[in-house]
């Protein structure tokens, strides 16, 4: 009956925060409904999921970036129930609001990590990968085309800065560097993936096919170091920051 009261609670709420016409009244109404959803088991919060991301079409911007707020918080620690909520990161990545882009490319990217560290360890403690986060890797290799496209087309700067941002991650994520391959399976602690993970094998993740990805796409960010001239202030700042990391001293200096 408590379960049955709160979901009945939490609909109540997101009507209001659907209809209402007082943008106060909705933005309480939706932190009400995350600390229900918090509250209940991930199962019986995912029954609520769908009536949720409703939201995602609000014409209210701060109810947009509140859904937002909420699938970051709620569905990455119920990751294995959080299908419905992904969807709607690829829809509010492209949002006319760079506001709700901008939180949208954020929490998409923590959930590609959070995926991809999930298929990963899988396979290595038990030889196989569960459906479930498989089909979510196939939402999160189109919320890469997305966040790729959105850096290199024209657009709010500060939606392409966030976007050059996750373009960056995806390099580190998919280069080899020296890091112990085993220590990811340490008491299930988690550390940032490697894809040296992938040496024996993954059945969803081709090493080599990423790893040739990660190269064109380090190349991409190099040309755009080089025309970092003629890009508007901040995504100067940006691509610099990024070749300074990257480069030795020399080849920054050899790029311009």
């Amino acid at each position: 009956m408590a379960a049955a009261t709160a979901r009945a609670q939490a609909l109540s709420l997101l009507a209001a925060a659907n209809n209402h016409g007082d943008l106060a009244v909705k933005l309480s109404s939706l932190r009400q409904v995350k600390e229900i959803l918090l509250s209940l088991e991930p199962s019986l919060s995912a029954e609520i999921f769908p009536y949720l991301t409703e939201l995602h079409s609000s014409r209210e911007i701060l109810v947009r970036k509140s859904l937002l707020e909420i699938i970051e918080e709620v569905g990455l620690r119920m990751l294995d129930h959080s299908y419905a909520l992904v969807t709607v990161l690829l829809v509010l990545a492209r949002d006319e609001d760079p506001i709700v882009a901008k939180k949208a490319v954020s929490v998409g990217t923590a959930f590609y990590r959070s995926i991809l560290e999930e298929m990963a360890l899988q396979f290595h403690h038990r030889g196989k990968v569960d459906r479930w986060v498989g089909e979510l890797w196939t939402w999160m290799v189109k919320f890469k085309d997305v966040v790729f496209s959105t850096a290199l087309e024209p657009g709010s700067v500060g939606v392409k800065v966030l976007a050059l941002k996750f373009m960056e991650t995806f390099i580190l994520l998919f280069t080899p560097d020296a890091s112990d391959p085993e220590n990811f399976s340490n008491e299930g602690s988690r550390q940032m993936f490697n894809i040296s993970w992938l040496a024996g094998g993954h059945p969803i993740l081709n090493s080599a096919t990423l790893l040739s990805e990660a190269n064109r796409t380090f190349g991409i960010l190099q040309d755009l170091v080089q025309s970092a001239g003629r890009l508007p202030g901040a995504l100067t700042v940006a691509v610099v920051s990024w070749s300074y990391h990257q480069f030795k001293p020399y080849d920054i200096v050899a790029a311009n």
